[in-house]
């Protein structure tokens, strides 16, 4: 018997010896077992919230309350999403909110992807200095900043309009994704931007053609972040929409709900629930690309 045929008998053995253990399965100890447990109960805890809202979204506003934790409702009420998308206008709230997160990924994205190749691949005076002063803005709460914010916007002409929400949201520091494209592009070599040049690449070229195509992990987690953000943002398109109802966003047309006497309990749930599953399908989509970002940054 040759040699060869000696390797292959031993690597056939050895895969029917793994295949006779998978097979055979790990043992259940008592640890897995309550950590099994653990985890499915806090599983359930987690998630409950967001089914019972789905079940409130199909009772009556009397039912939501008389039948406490129950989730099953006694009759589906599907005309709740259909008041709440005809009736109080959350099919216009939901274009606008369309319009207005999409404009501000485009924007974040563009912006903080320059910012971020800037300082994380070139050395310059104060560069030091500039990421201090962004990291003190970080901390700086919404309410401080959103009246220079409009009164800009106002100087612009592009209040009470889409534009001018986009260019408030989209246009502020955003230093947690600048910081994310820093630190990315910083730990890409050299011979990238090299091999571009020698193929006689310029610099917008080089960083549109070569650079951000890598980056898709970190731009896939900024748009998430973005969308989040902008998705559910609720002070500065509400100044920014004061004297303009038809331009408000899914958050702002929630009040609709409210009214003088009394609040409108399953339509505010099923309003909750359809602009919920915008967010559950962008996050679905990008969810592999974000965790491998956040997987990088640990290693890094």
């Amino acid at each position: 018997m040759s040699a060869l045929d000696t390797r292959t008998m031993t690597t056939q053995d050895s895969d029917r010896s793994v295949l006779r253990k998978l097979r055979r399965g790990r043992p259940l100890r008592p640890g897995r077992i309550l950590t099994f447990v653990g985890l499915l109960v806090l599983s359930l805890v987690w998630i409950y919230p967001f089914i019972w809202l789905v079940s409130a979204s199909l009772k009556d506003s009397s039912e939501i309350f008389g039948d406490g934790l129950a989730l099953l409702p006694e009759e589906p009420m599907w005309e709740n999403y259909a008041r709440a998308w005809t009736e109080a206008g959350f099919s216009s709230y939901f274009l606008n909110t369309v319009l207005i997160t999409a404009g501000t990924i485009v924007l974040v994205v563009v912006r903080s992807a320059l910012a971020g190749y800037v300082l994380g691949r070139f050395d310059f005076p104060g560069k030091k200095l500039l990421i201090g002063v962004f990291l003190v803005t970080f901390f700086l709460p919404e309410g401080y900043t959103i009246i220079p914010i409009t009164q800009l916007t106002d100087q612009l002409g592009l209040l009470n309009t889409h534009a001018g929400v986009i260019l408030g949201l989209g246009a502020g520091g955003q230093i947690a994704a600048t910081l994310l494209y820093a630190g990315y592009f910083r730990g890409l070599p050299k011979e990238l931007e090299e091999s571009a040049k020698l193929d006689g690449a310029g610099p917008f070229r080089t960083f549109f053609q070569v650079m951000m195509p890598m980056a898709w992990p970190i731009t896939a987690t900024v748009v998430i972040l973005t969308f989040l953000f902008a998705w559910n943002t609720y002070l500065l398109p509400l100044v920014f929409t004061l004297s303009e109802p038809n331009l408000r966003t899914l958050a702002i047309g929630m009040t609709v709900f409210v009214g003088e006497y009394g609040q409108d309990w399953s339509g505010m749930a099923a309003a909750a629930v359809l602009s919920m599953i915008p967010v559950i399908i962008v996050f679905v989509i990008l969810q592999r690309k974000f965790v491998d970002s956040i997987a990088g940054a640990v290693k890094q």
